[in-house]
């Protein structure tokens, strides 16, 4: 009976958000109550559940997604990201421009959502298109390949720092591991993939022309943009470096998991970057403080959908949904890691939504690992691994990249989609091999 009503809530969940075009974040909430209730939950304890869920998710999370936004738009608007762009083009060169933009991507998709580092980013592609004559598909898919993986692999990204809350990972190891398994994710989705699309056309609209966010002169030297950007993963690797490596009772230890954990390393980087990428610049407090004020309007739904995702698994958890799951698979020789990227895959296929399907799937799938002595940190990148698979129609990143780029439909699933199914796959299976080793 526990098993019909959770498909009877993910069949609700879809036909709220794919047929009634309801928002997620209202959805979310609507499904758990429904789950709760479905199950046998008194009144009082679904509403008590589902205020725990959205509480206990949202947490210091709020913190990091809240300072990791902000840092991204400081970033954008003053020019960082054009100035990281340009400086990795001139020592790339021609030759290998592919592998600059790829490496633009990763940089600056660290700390800005995806859908800002696309539009903020592409017409860039545009432009060297243009200087250069190669094919644009050649040149763009290594950069949005880059943006994709560090929107699904990598904390402060909201997806992956949210499952790692739902999991139980620690943050500063997901993104240890997420750089390992992002390096030959996005070698293989970006330059070497793009190699296949140099015959697609492309039909650029006139009106997606390359735009300045500040002028040349006004922007940040290139050592200082790189620097303000990596700042949150080079704080939060150093902690996972020294948690691996050096004994507790160490001072250096004690420093490093303190400037590293998350909360402090979002932090002292945005602290960073408003000195840098704003005083330094000439810019007064009352002009940072509007941009900061700008950045943070973007994560206000996002913040929302997260936390009703935690609603929706602590409704599973406190029914004792979960534990009746757990039963009935516990026997199963399925790897837990590949069942948390096929409940994320297929709920991505049927939602488009990325961040939606990974907190779906992370609640569905939590109480099915307990016990699992699988590392949760490799749960949350093969969870964000299958939130990736298979891009399509309902996904406005699909569309996002069609019109851009002028695409026909059949010319965007050859490119977008496979590429987008390419990290999915390559990240289950470099998941499975880290699960070897670690």
């Amino acid at each position: 009976m526990p098993l019909l009503v959770i498909l009877t809530g993910i069949i609700v969940l879809l036909l709220l958000i794919i047929r009634f075009n309801l928002s997620p974040f209202i959805a979310l909430i609507i499904v758990a109550v429904g789950v709760g209730l479905g199950v046998g939950m008194p009144f009082d304890a679904v509403i008590k559940s589902v205020q725990k869920g959205v509480g206990g998710t949202l947490g210091y999370l709020a913190l990091i997604i809240g300072f990791g936004a902000m840092l991204g738009g400081l970033i954008a608007e003053s020019g960082a990201a054009h100035r990281i762009t340009d400086g990795l083009i001139a020592a790339f060169g021609t030759g290998k421009i592919q592998w600059a933009l790829m490496l633009t991507g990763f940089i600056v998709g660290i700390p800005i959502f995806y859908t800002v580092g696309f539009v903020m980013l592409v017409p860039l592609v545009f432009a060297v298109g243009k200087t250069t004559r190669l094919p644009l598909l050649y040149l763009a898919v290594p950069l949005v390949a880059a943006l994709s993986v560090t929107h699904g692999f990598l904390p402060p990204h909201p997806a992956p720092t949210a499952i790692a809350v739902i999991y139980k990972a620690d943050i500063a190891t997901t993104l240890l591991y997420g750089l390992i398994l992002a390096v030959p994710t996005v070698i293989i989705a970006g330059p070497l993939f793009a190699k296949t699309l140099q015959n697609i056309r492309t039909n650029v609209p006139e009106s997606f022309s390359p735009k300045a966010v500040a002028p040349a002169t006004e922007r940040p030297d290139f050592g200082i943009s790189i620097l303000t950007a990596l700042m949150p993963v080079l704080l939060m690797a150093a902690a996972a470096f020294a948690k691996l490596t050096l004994a507790e009772n160490t001072p250096l230890y004690q420093i490093l998991t303190f400037v590293g954990e998350p909360v402090m390393a979002l932090l002292l980087s945005l602290l960073f970057g408003i000195f840098t990428l704003g005083i330094a610049r000439g810019k007064t407090m009352p002009q940072i403080s509007l941009t900061l004020a700008e950045a943070i309007k973007g994560v206000a739904m996002i913040l929302l959908i997260i936390g009703a995702g935690g609603a929706f698994k602590q409704v599973l958890t406190d029914s004792g949904t979960g534990e009746y799951l757990g039963e009935i698979l516990k026997d199963t020789e399925i790897s837990p890691l590949i069942l948390a990227w096929g409940i994320a895959a297929a709920l991505r296929i049927a939602l488009g939504s990325a961040t939606v399907a990974a907190l779906t799937a992370a609640g569905i799938a939590a109480p099915l690992i307990v016990g699992s002595d699988i590392a949760p940190e490799l749960l949350v990148l093969a969870t964000g691994a299958g939130s990736l698979t298979f891009s399509q129609v309902n996904d406005t990143g699909f569309w996002l990249f069609k019109e851009y780029f002028g695409l026909s439909i059949k010319d965007t699933f050859r490119s977008w989609t496979l590429m987008e199914t390419i990290v999915s796959f390559i990240g289950l299976a470099g998941c499975l091999v880290l699960d070897l080793v670690v």
